[in-house]
């Protein structure tokens, strides 16, 4: 069983929230992975949204066996800080909402790789509290807005997230954002009451206007 993450640094305030995932929200993942994948000799096939059975070795063409591409997915997170870089956007829209807001990064990933992913967003200007973790992110918002009043939206890119979460707290905004790719077209759709953002500035007149909504 995966150990819940500890919460006692992230210190809200009496004002909204905002719960953010990283990968392919914040940082780009796959196109940097893609081409980490390719300088180790790899490639990444674009049939399914999966990793695993899809990357193929460029001298083989076999694909690599799981064990393989879970060592390739940890040695990139090792390595993130060389290759992930943020969407646009992204960094203003976060910093212009932290001024109504508080912010928190929820990111899925081994708890083992927090510390490089905390020194990426720190040299961005994104020094929110983060939370990395393997554990479901509905339980975590739950016990991150603990039952609070006040307004709550959750940005992610994956639909079992933003499930998840909305099963959690029936309250939040939950806003679906990722990158446009062949691989992102064929992800799971979220359900029918998860906002779509086209892109940051659009999460951010959203979250936003829920704001606003929520104090009337």
């Amino acid at each position: 069983m995966l150990d819940f993450p500890t919460l006692d640094h992230v210190l809200l305030k009496d004002r909204p929230l905002v719960v953010c995932d990283v990968d392919d929200v914040v940082l780009e993942f796959l196109k940097p992975f893609e081409a980490y994948l390719e300088a180790r000799g790899s490639k990444l096939l674009h049939r399914s949204y999966r990793l695993h059975g899809n990357i193929i070795s460029l001298e083989t063409e076999a694909a690599l066996e799981d064990s393989v591409v879970s060592g390739l997915i940890e040695s990139f997170f090792e390595d993130q800080e060389r290759w992930q870089t943020p969407f646009a956007e992204a960094v203003d829209t976060l910093q212009a909402l932290e001024r109504d807001a508080d912010v928190v990064f929820l990111t899925a990933m081994p708890p083992r790789f927090a510390e490089a992913r905390r020194r990426l967003l720190d040299q961005l200007h994104l020094r929110f509290p983060m939370i990395a973790t393997e554990t479901p992110k509905g339980p975590v918002v739950k016990a991150l807005h603990a039952g609070r009043t006040l307004p709550v939206g959750f940005i992610d890119d994956m639909a079992h997230n933003l499930h998840s979460v909305g099963e959690h707290v029936d309250t939040c905004l939950l806003i679906h954002m990722m990158p446009d790719s062949v691989i992102h077209r064929m992800a799971p759709k979220p359900a029918d009451h998860v906002r779509r953002a086209n892109d940051w500035p659009h999460a951010g007149e959203m979250l936003k206007a829920h704001f606003i909504a929520s104090a009337v």
